[in-house]
């Protein structure tokens, strides 16, 4: 006899889980953790058992539900619809089992291929050599701002007009920065998702130029000669730590990036051949990175070596030896000293140099090269980190005694 609505909803759990059969094939197994459509068949000879969900999921017939919020209604497949699909297969001798098992595939590829999945697979590789609470900032947009419009959608499906739009919506909301930063994620996402053959085209590309232009402000930073000066009179009074003092007097004479800076290793020093030898992945090119060290700062490091040499980094955390200083420390230390953050940062040492050594004319690609930017021609970038040494050499130098100069008030002229 076959079963009804109100037998299958009464069915309660019993000693022994037990079945309540509704005909050809299909049952209700009723135990103590749930109610579960089965349907037994014979294929080839064989018996075999296709599961088709969980009651009341899963109803006993078809039924269209209406949500009540967006009045949209749905079909609800019941446990005999399915039960009469797999028939008709059985009668074209397919095994329903094997079609449920290939349908099981395909959702599972298409899981790994929306967008959102693709975006969290690229970001946890990119997280590996990004600062914590950089990773966290990308996520976050793209958690806040892009998954929600098109984070479902299999990557390959998402159009130029799906991501402008998206896009767009934050533009409205007057973030344009955060516009172009999210524009450049799913751009990365996007040639992540070609390599792994998930995706045919860089949306970002077909989009370029489609948001409004934004000009990126610079780090704060100090360029006039004289107030230099001052800067340097202050880093040498530093009384705190002095690791944190350390780290303070060398940043303008290497300018590298802050996070460089912190993460630097005694292996990486070369105090022979007077230089730093930045892996590629700690940099954010990339690419291999050498700093020629001035005889300024090779001083620096050696009445360093005795407090941090036996250890890894070269400024470690006042907290654990075992992890570099923290990002803050070396800001936190200026406005110590005086300097607000629309004044001088840790990264405004990079611009610092920038244009003194550009007014005082050295060539543009070795202060380039040395402030280690973008490299024009990407595939030849890991090759070249020797690129135009011996100019840096002489021009790190120069500027180590240029800084020395103005410290002791000779000089605040940039020729």
């Amino acid at each position: 006899m076959p079963l009804s609505d109100l037998a299958v909803r009464n069915a309660k759990p019993a000693d022994k889980p037990y079945k309540l059969t509704d005909g050809d094939g299909l049952y209700l197994l009723v135990n103590s953790a749930g109610k579960y459509w089965r349907y037994d068949y014979r294929y080839l000879g064989k018996r075999k058992t296709l599961a088709f969900g969980v009651y009341p999921d899963v109803p006993l017939a078809t039924r269209v539900e209406k949500d009540e919020e967006t009045g949209r209604t749905r079909k609800v497949t019941g446990a005999r619809e399915l039960r009469e699909e797999a028939r008709q297969l059985l009668a074209q001798r397919i095994d329903p089992g094997t079609i449920k098992q290939a349908r099981k595939r395909e959702e599972k590829e298409l899981a790994a291929s929306t967008f959102e999945s693709v975006a969290r697979e690229w970001h946890e590789k990119q997280s590996t050599n990004l600062e914590p609470k950089t990773a966290a900032r990308i996520l976050s947009i793209l958690r806040r701002n892009i998954f929600p419009a098109i984070g479902n959608t299999p990557i390959a499906q998402v159009t130029a007009a799906n991501l402008l739009s998206t896009i767009q919506k934050i533009e409205k909301r007057g973030t344009v920065s955060t516009a172009h930063r999210a524009m450049q994620y799913c751009g990365q996402i996007f040639r992540y998702a070609i390599a792994t053959g998930r995706a045919q085209a860089d949306l970002s590309l077909v989009l370029k130029g489609a948001l409004t232009p934004f000009k990126e402000k610079h780090h704060a930073s100090i360029t006039d000669p004289k107030k230099i000066r001052g800067l340097l009179l202050s880093l040498d009074g530093y009384d705190g730590s002095f690791i944190t003092k350390s780290a303070l007097r060398i940043a303008p004479l290497v300018f590298v990036r802050p996070v460089e800076l912190r993460h630097a290793e005694w292996s990486e020093i070369d105090s022979d051949a007077a230089e730093w030898r930045i892996a590629a992945g700690k940099m954010k090119m990339k690419a291999v990175h050498l700093v020629p060290l001035s005889s300024q700062a090779l001083t620096i490091l050696r009445e360093l070596h005795p407090h941090t040499g036996e250890g890894r980094f070269v400024f470690p955390s006042v907290r654990s030896y075992s992890r570099p200083m923290s990002e803050n420390t070396v800001n936190a230390a200026l406005r110590r000293l005086g300097y607000e953050k629309n004044e001088m940062t840790g990264h405004g040492f990079r611009s610092m140099a920038s244009t003194i050594l550009h007014e005082q004319g050295w060539p543009h690609e070795a202060i380039e090269r040395q402030l280690a930017h973008a490299e024009r021609n990407k595939v030849s970038a890991a090759y070249n980190y020797a690129e135009h040494l011996p100019k840096r050499r002489e021009m790190m130098q120069a500027w180590a005694d240029y800084l020395d100069e103005l410290r002791a008030g000779r000089s605040y002229t940039v020729a």
